[in-house]
């Protein structure tokens, strides 16, 4: 018996998660799964292989489409694939004439996409917390990343538009979050060139019913005063800031063709720090990049304890055909992997204490899906009794287990 409802499978970043809601709102109705694919490593290529593979597995008489970054960067491989039956390509898996039936392969020049909207459905029926897309696609060419060849190049969307979408989402959601793949560069290709911290100043003031406002992944060179003031001052502005690091030593930041340096995270974090004591800090670090040895990797490692560093994604360096890194001398694939153990080992520790140092304190949590637990302002994980999802609570800290916080009514 066919499935009446559609299933969308996201993969990868916050953007991704969004424009998977604006997909299950285009297929209403439909026996179709959808695999929202991610490119940002040679693993979630792989791991986008495997959820199609699970998918037919699971549903194995409905349409299955894969779209996203990884089927815009190779759609052939994956129209390949004998579970798939159709691709569709980043910049037409929002628009409804490219769901219609038609050709097993609907992917254009994605560096030939000019616009980018907010396309996203009114609301976000299995999440607490909404995503809109502000931006869109990334200038700029790290020597290790695949992604602008699967978002193009950077687009932003009006301040007009993306307050309508927030003011629509603050009726259902506590909580929204504005995303992009390159969030900081927002603004440069519209009138006016705005910056995104004065995107943030006309959300909150047109928008005065928005509870919490939360920022995606950051690039820290781009944090303007404005944008400063808004991260550490405002209090609807969630205290939690996430950065686009991906090294802790000048050599290897210059080898990926970062815009910055060691010693301007490490300041931006300290005056964060000093400007809002609570704010917690996030960010992106890459183990095993070309060319690094154990002093540059050393230096990586203490960026952890430098910049206070309790949310860490951490990434194995995996080159990615075409991009520059590839071609430059590879660290050993078990040294990075050694490598990468050893910088969530360290990024454990620091968040560990950080949790522990949160004991006693009162959060306001955000209700997530089942009921039972949440996300603080600083994006510290919360369990606690049943409570409404969606609902903000006020919960007094009383231990740490099992890596999460245990709360109680304050």
């Amino acid at each position: 018996m066919p499935f009446s409802s559609p299933h969308v499978v996201s993969l990868g970043c916050r953007l991704n998660l969004a424009e998977s809601e604006t997909i299950r709102s285009l297929l209403t109705g439909r026996d179709t799964v959808v695999v929202n694919s991610c490119a940002v490593t040679n693993e979630a290529v792989k791991q986008t292989r495997q959820a199609i593979r699970r998918a037919r597995r699971e549903r194995p008489d409905a349409e299955l489409v894969v779209t996203g970054c990884a089927a815009q960067i190779d759609p052939q491989a994956f129209a390949a694939m004998p579970e798939v039956d159709r691709v569709i390509g980043n910049a037409e898996k929002l628009r409804a004439d490219a769901w219609a039936p038609g050709e097993a392969v609907v992917v254009q020049d994605i560096m030939a996409v000019r616009d980018t909207a907010p396309h996203l459905a009114a609301s976000f029926s299995t999440h607490a917390r909404a995503f809109v897309e502000v931006q869109n696609g990334c200038d700029h060419r790290c020597t290790f990343c695949a992604i602008p060849f699967g978002r193009g190049n950077s687009r932003s969307v009006g301040a007009g538009a993306v307050i309508d979408r927030v003011t629509e989402l603050a009726e259902r959601h506590a909580e929204v979050v504005l995303t992009g793949v390159d969030l900081t560069s927002y603004g440069h290709d519209l009138p006016g060139k705005p910056s995104l911290g004065q995107l943030v100043e006309r959300v909150l003031r047109h928008v005065p019913q928005l509870r919490r406002l939360r920022l995606s992944s950051l690039d820290g060179i781009e944090i303007d005063d404005r944008l400063f003031d808004l991260l550490t001052q405002e209090s609807r502005v969630m205290p939690h800031v996430h950065l686009s690091l991906q090294a802790g030593d000048d050599m290897v930041l210059k080898r990926m063709k970062r815009r910055h340096g060691r010693a301007q995270s490490v300041a931006l974090v300290e005056r964060l720090k000093a400007a809002r004591p609570d704010i917690a800090i996030g960010a992106d670090l890459i183990a095993g990049f070309p060319t690094e040895d154990e002093a540059m990797f050393a230096n990586s490692l203490a960026l952890i304890d430098d910049c206070d560093v309790v949310h860490a994604h951490i990434f194995p360096y995996s080159p990615r055909a075409g991009t520059p890194a590839a071609r430059m001398p590879q660290v050993q694939p078990d040294v990075v992997k050694a490598r990468a153990a050893k910088l969530r080992a360290a990024a454990e520790r620091r968040r560990s204490a950080w949790l522990q140092s949160l004991v006693g304190s009162t959060q306001e949590i955000l209700v997530e899906r089942p009921g039972d637990r949440g996300h603080a302002g600083n994006f510290a994980e919360v369990r606690h009794g049943p409570s409404e999802v969606g609902a903000i609570v006020r919960l007094k800290i009383e231990r740490v287990e099992n890596g999460k916080l245990m709360g109680v009514d304050a």
